[in-house]
């Protein structure tokens, strides 16, 4: 038992190192480096709201697995005013909380063509659910906003051709 808990560790704590300061990026806009945080000797990961700050230069911080890897993901991402996504889809369901601030969304058909004027308001501790191949776009207007978002890996990003 105590060998496998250390093999675990070991590939553990060897995939953070590979992984390094790169972000696991989920969408094209999301790909400034980001941050990773590292799981204990034993495998569990106790992650602060402190150590849960983009790095410099970066929005994302990847909370557990990886994006572009088979497998869970879990990582949040915050939006200064004004940024966010023009129609898009991702291949994976993903799953979404609003963790600080209103974020805007615009869900399904109507969201083919961007029309920001049409978006919805969402407030913290809203859940989204994104089926797969299902077509959105999402912004922070006039506030930060932080998001929370699990899914399954590997997740690609499809733009949306505008008119």
């Amino acid at each position: 038992m105590i060998r496998s808990r250390m093999i675990i560790w070991a590939c553990c704590v060897s995939g953070t190192l590979l992984l390094g300061a790169n972000t696991a990026s989920a969408q094209g806009s999301e790909s400034a480096p980001g941050s990773y945080v590292a799981p204990d000797a034993e495998g569990f990961i106790i992650a602060h709201p402190e150590i849960i700050h983009p790095p410099e230069g970066s929005r994302s911080v990847v909370l557990l697995g990886n994006p572009s890897e088979p497998g869970l993901y879990v990582m949040r991402i915050t939006f200064g005013p004004g940024q966010g996504s023009r129609p898009h889809f991702h291949n994976q369901a993903r799953h979404i909380t609003v963790i600080k601030g209103n974020w805007w969304v615009s869900t399904g058909a109507a969201s083919d063509v961007y029309a920001p004027d049409q978006m919805k308001k969402v407030g913290p501790g809203t859940f989204i659910y994104e089926p797969p191949n299902g077509h959105h776009y999402d912004m922070a207007k006039d506030e930060e906003v932080t998001v929370q978002i699990m899914g399954m890996g590997p997740v690609t990003s499809t733009q949306i051709e505008q008119p």
